[in-house]
């Protein structure tokens, strides 16, 4: 158990090659956020994980008006 804690603290270098469009983007959201574009990266990928794992349970992704109508909300985004 020890072991696998380890692991999932354990960082890896990546390099990412992306549009001058897309680099604006994550230079705005970050900004907006009071973030980096790390950070972004790394929320997208939590939110695109979560939209993974419900679509396998046959659930749907979308965006609601009243949020009393939310079966489930994603925290920590934003």
């Amino acid at each position: 158990m020890e072991k696998e804690l380890a692991m999932a603290k354990e960082k890896v270098r990546m390099n990412l090659q992306v549009s001058s469009e897309l680099n604006d983007l994550l230079e705005r959201i970050a900004g907006d956020t009071g973030s980096n574009r790390s950070e972004v990266i790394r929320q997208a990928l939590a939110l695109m994980k979560a939209a993974h794992e419900a679509k396998q349970k046959g659930k749907h992704i979308g965006f609601v008006s009243d949020p009393a109508k939310l079966e489930t909300e994603i925290v920590g985004l934003l």
